[in-house]
């Protein structure tokens, strides 16, 4: 029997009699919003709610130069030096490698109302209570409790050298968890991609329980967890680096929970039931992607090779010559279940609104502006079978996703009539070589359009029925309404995913566009959302630097992960950065959010699909950004 599966039963039928008391909310994205303190959420420290004063309790920290020793971490978060080399199995002068999940042991105590291990710290110049709580600390504390703390120091302007009270997030067990045998809580930093169930699977050798998990962070509602917050992890045993597990990736098994108590016996064969139907499961999941991936592999040794192409348009009239028949023998009664819900517009209608489709009316390739019964609109001319596309447009329904209005067939080419975007393509408004000085974005308003973009593409991912995929993300497929909120279009593409996270198809068409393509697609062929994904962090690279993929490598003489990895180390990243930004900001922008910006980018860019962060994941890391963004813009806020 799976120790997880009985571990995770057995929780949650605690939870059904109310056995737990749960200890601490869990903050979330609140420890973003530097300007308010969102005291009951919890986030200037989790609450005093036991009768032990101070315990003995375990932080982790993900080792980052110059912060990579046992000695500096130990000086960072005021540990013993002694007692971290022993829980990480490692002498006292080792120095851990990149992103090494490290045990950091304290001693918390209450102090008021919230319980903290305090340290001090020596500030640097630049720095802000953000920067602080989220890029040295990686969330050990909040820019809310740094500025509570320490009143005498100015929130807009901290000085270099100054010396800083920081209280670092921690808790001592409830009498409720330690009468069931956990005697220990372990302060853990999420990173993009965790869930509650990988982080139990980590430490189940610890007694961590799923069950448990959630309900010691009154996340029984939801299982949700940010990047840059602390989760609270209830241990029978101490922590140390020998037990724990590496990060499994694969979704928990979908629990039936009683609803009355079983006797043991019954119990056991529930859990042993769900385990046999499981392994089979896994088996056959396991054996039917090792067959096709042997397919795909033999076939594209013996019949095609991959085809890169530089853009979709490019391709139309090689799609139109796999139609069956000619495209003019396509009508709107043959495709007339996709296009039932939207307007049939007569084709004299869209000559009345381009005036017969006249160059001043023309916007780009063959996209027309035009007005009908008074609105604005977009019209483009297309060839081919359209009928997956409409079909997608017809069935979605998002702010930000272009909204397809109506559809026109006339002598063997498709009209499509979409909502006008009166500002354009996002690519007309990112530009460094000086061409459209009259066009410019703020810092605020390119993370708006980021949040937008990746809150459209969450909607395709896990809102439509079934999942899809873009396929062709870039800053071209980019609109920008009159308050310059960015829309997706262009879905010609674009095509269903995976049912599951993580799951992918194999395609023998290659098509999209250079340098936004994801490697496993180019290589192999697969599909999955975490294609639009990979593209986004291209996408948002461009956005920030206004210069394309291909400029960036030719002016830089860099691949981008290694051009990511200077602007994300820590003694010269700012100064590359700063380098490396669109000159029309001219230096206007919060050095501390890019950096996060591009942290983000370097983790959607992850050569493993796996390991790449989903849409969900970076729309909230996004909206945090774009909250302390618009407050890093009032006057005397700081970031």
């Amino acid at each position: 029997m799976d120790s997880f599966q009985f571990h995770f039963f057995t929780a949650s039928l605690f939870c059904f009699f109310s056995f737990i008391v749960s200890q601490q909310p869990y903050a979330g994205s609140t420890t973003a919003d530097c300007a308010v303190t969102h005291r009951s959420t919890g986030n200037l420290g989790y609450f005093c709610n036991t009768p032990n004063r101070n315990c003995h309790s375990f932080l982790t920290f993900r080792s980052r130069s110059p912060f990579n020793s046992v000695s500096s971490i130990a000086t960072l978060l005021g540990s013993d030096p002694s007692e971290l080399s022993r829980v990480n199995s490692v002498n006292a002068s080792a120095t851990f490698p990149p992103d090494k999940l490290v045990l950091v042991p304290t001693t918390c105590s209450c102090s008021g109302q919230f319980f903290q291990s305090n340290v001090s710290f020596t500030t640097r110049t630049g720095d802000s209570y953000f920067v602080i709580a989220n890029e040295t600390l990686q969330g050990l504390s909040t820019c809310q409790s740094l500025i509570s703390q320490n009143p005498n120091v100015s929130v807009t302007s901290i000085k270099g050298g100054e010396r800083i009270l920081v209280p670092l997030r921690c808790a001592c067990p409830t009498k409720n968890q330690t009468d069931m045998g956990f005697n220990y809580l372990l302060s853990y930093l999420v990173v993009f991609g965790d869930t509650v169930f990988d982080i139990a699977q980590i430490f189940e050798s610890f007694g961590a329980d799923m069950g448990i998990i959630l309900d010691a962070n009154e996340l029984q509602g939801s299982s949700f967890v940010n990047p840059f917050t602390t989760l609270l992890i209830p241990l029978k045993t101490e922590p140390s680096s020998t037990g724990m597990k590496e990060r499994n990736s694969s979704p928990p098994p979908p629990p039936s929970l009683p609803t009355s108590p079983s006797p043991a016996s019954k119990r056991t064969w529930v859990y042993i039931l769900v385990a046999v139907v499981g392994g089979v499961v896994l088996a056959a999941v396991i054996g039917a992607v090792v067959f096709f991936a042997c397919v795909r592999k033999r076939k594209k040794k013996t019949e095609h090779t991959p085809i890169e192409i530089d853009s979709f348009e490019s391709t139309e009239k090689t799609s139109e010559k796999k139609l069956d028949g000619d495209s003019s023998s396509i009508t709107l009664d043959s495709i007339s279940s996709v296009v039932q819900s939207v307007k049939a517009y007569t084709f004299k209608e869209l000559q009345d609104a381009t005036d017969n489709f006249s160059s001043t009316h023309l916007i780009k390739g063959s996209v027309y502006h035009g007005t009908i019964n008074g609105d604005s609109a977009a019209i483009k001319k297309m060839n081919g079978d359209v009928s997956k596309q409409i079909n997608l447009l017809n069935k979605t329904n998002h702010t930000n996703l272009i909204r397809l209005s109506g559809v026109c067939f006339e002598e063997g080419h498709w009209y499509l009539v979409f909502e006008y975007a009166a500002k354009g393509v996002l690519s007309d408004w990112i530009d460094s070589n000086g061409s459209n000085n009259d066009r410019f974005l703020t810092w605020t308003q390119r993370i708006q359009i980021a949040v937008d973009v990746a809150t459209g593409l969450n909607y395709l991912h896990s809102f439509t029925n079934p999942p899809h995929v873009h396929k062709d993300l870039k800053m071209d497929n980019i609109l920008l309404d009159d308050d310059f909120r960015g829309k997706i279009s262009n879905f010609s593409l674009a095509r269903s995913a995976g049912w599951e996270e993580g799951e992918f198809t194999l395609t023998m068409h290659i098509v999209g566009t250079r340098g936004y393509m994801a490697p496993e697609y180019l290589e192999n062929g697969l599909v999955s959302t975490k294609l639009d994904v990979y593209s986004f962090g291209i996408l948002i690279i461009e956005m920030l630097t206004g210069k394309e993929v291909s400029e960036l490598h030719r002016k830089e003489n860099l691949q981008l992960t290694d051009l990511l990895e200077k602007v994300l180390d820590q003694k010269d990243g700012k100064e590359y950065l700063n380098h490396l930004m669109d000159p029309s900001l001219e230096g206007n922008f919060p050095t501390e959010l890019a950096v996060l910006v591009m942290n983000i980018a370097k983790l959607c860019m992850n050569k493993d699909p796996s390991q790449r962060p989903s849409m969900d994941d970076i729309v909230q890391s996004l909206c945090r950004i774009l909250s302390s963004s618009l407050s890093w813009e009032l006057p005397n806020t700081s970031v």
